[in-house]
């Protein structure tokens, strides 16, 4: 659960819900959106399809995200993680039909992030180092679906840079609909490779990363931590089937199959060992396996109200297991303006390498105090609020819909965080 406000109100924001980063510890959650079983499918009565250019939708984002604990990773799991995050983002679709009639996307998106870290500050032990970071992360996506054949191919390509982190995206996808429209298959294969900025607490910087910089006049230098960059590569498989049960009930069945390998901790993570007032570096494991499998349901319950349900079951080879409930009932007040009520519960078992402060001896072959590796349970509810009036929102016809939404986020190991967003689509 992340993210959330505005920072603009005439242009403005498409909402993610997962949170900035301890929404990461809930490591079952999809990134999937629910289904949607709003809009039926349509086709042109007189067979006519325009092939020019055209700008089918733009999306604006920006959000806020605000959370606090006790149990930073920093400074060894105590210690503050006080976090807000200030995302924008644009997103602009481009539709056209080529000569055979197929319907051509091209996606583009650009996103800039602002985040601040109470903990940060503790990279240095003098207090000193960094608190806040900014985020930039560009995508572009192209999609080409034949209705005769109900099938769809895309490709699409990704960046997210910060000042310790980069990261190269690219992904293939496919779909593929049943012969009677009821049902599809979709599958996307896809890899991340990162470089990751190894930046050590103050006090462990490796003597070998140490470069003496010396004027040209030769009369002094400075001392400035020349610091290497380490590989990490995830490679990943989606695949999910949908059906339309009858006009009211839809399922949908979903699994990942995921591979990390490379270096998967981070340097600046401190664990201290018992009896010990010194810290080392958390080791973690060079690969790692993920196995999430999940199931959705949507229901309509009458003409105004959708039941979104959402099950999923995770495992990975680090001992994590973990179960993630969800349940959202939009309803419809009229035809133009809609409430939905969200809550979310998620459970996971602690990773085999996780210990909080000052219990990890030097014995363990592993060793992290990361809590988005620990046993906890987590509860993040709230509602959210949309309109789409025939005549455009606030009179304006180019902007089709707004929504606006809240959700708290509360973790037994007393993290909490709170997100706003408000969501503009324009035409």
């Amino acid at each position: 659960m992340r993210k959330i406000f505005l920072s603009v109100i005439g242009f403005a924001v498409i909402c993610r819900f997962s949170a900035y980063s301890q929404v990461k510890q809930d490591t079952s959650v999809s990134n999937k959106p629910y289904f949607s079983l709003y809009k039926p499918v349509t086709q042109d009565s007189t067979g006519y399809n325009a092939r020019s250019l055209r700008v089918d939708e733009i999306d604006f984002v920006s959000s806020y995200y605000s959370q606090n604990g006790d149990h930073s990773a920093v400074t060894g799991g105590i210690g503050t993680e006080r976090v807000t995050d200030i995302s924008n983002g644009l997103t602009l679709n481009l539709v056209w039909y080529n000569n055979s009639l197929n319907k051509n996307t091209l996606s583009t998106g650009f996103g800039f992030d602002y985040h601040t870290s109470a903990s940060q500050a503790y990279v240095s032990i003098t207090g000193a180092s960094k608190t806040g970071g900014t985020r930039i992360y560009p995508s572009v996506d192209w999609t080409v679906e034949n209705a005769k054949k109900g099938s769809s191919f895309g490709i699409g390509a990704y960046y997210s840079g910060e000042y310790n982190y980069q990261s190269l995206g690219g992904d293939v996808h496919f779909s593929k609909k049943t012969n009677d429209k009821s049902g599809e298959f979709t599958a996307k294969l896809q890899g991340y490779f990162d470089q990751v900025k190894l930046i050590y607490p103050s006090e462990l910087i490796p003597q070998s990363t140490t470069t003496v910089i010396t004027s040209a006049s030769g009369s002094g230098g400075d001392n400035k931590a020349n610091i290497p960059s380490s590989p990490r590569t995830t490679l990943s498989a989606s695949f999910s089937y949908s059906q339309m049960l009858n006009s009211r009930f839809q399922v949908m069945f979903l699994g990942d199959v995921v591979t990390q390998q490379g270096y998967l901790g981070l340097p600046f993570h401190r664990v201290y060992f018992a009896n010990r007032d010194t810290a080392v570096v958390e080791k973690l494991p060079s690969s790692r396996f993920k196995l999430p499998l999940g199931f959705r349901a949507n229901y309509f319950l009458g003409d105004n109200i959708i039941l979104r349900s959402y099950y999923r079951y995770y495992f990975d080879n680090w001992g994590i297991r973990s179960n993630t409930v969800g349940l959202e009932v939009p309803y419809k007040v009229t035809p133009f303006f809609s409430i939905s009520p969200f809550y979310r519960y998620y459970n996971q078992s602690a990773a085999k390498y996780f210990a909080p402060y000052g219990v990890h001896t030097p014995d363990d072959q592993y060793y992290t105090s990361n809590y988005e590796y620990s046993k906890f349970q987590s509860n993040f509810f709230g509602v959210g609020f949309r309109i789409a009036p025939p005549k455009g929102v606030f009179g304006w016809q180019g902007l089709h819909e707004m929504e606006i939404r809240y959700g708290h986020y509360t973790q037994t190991t007393d993290l909490v965080s709170d997100v706003v967003s408000l969501s503009l689509g324009f035409k």
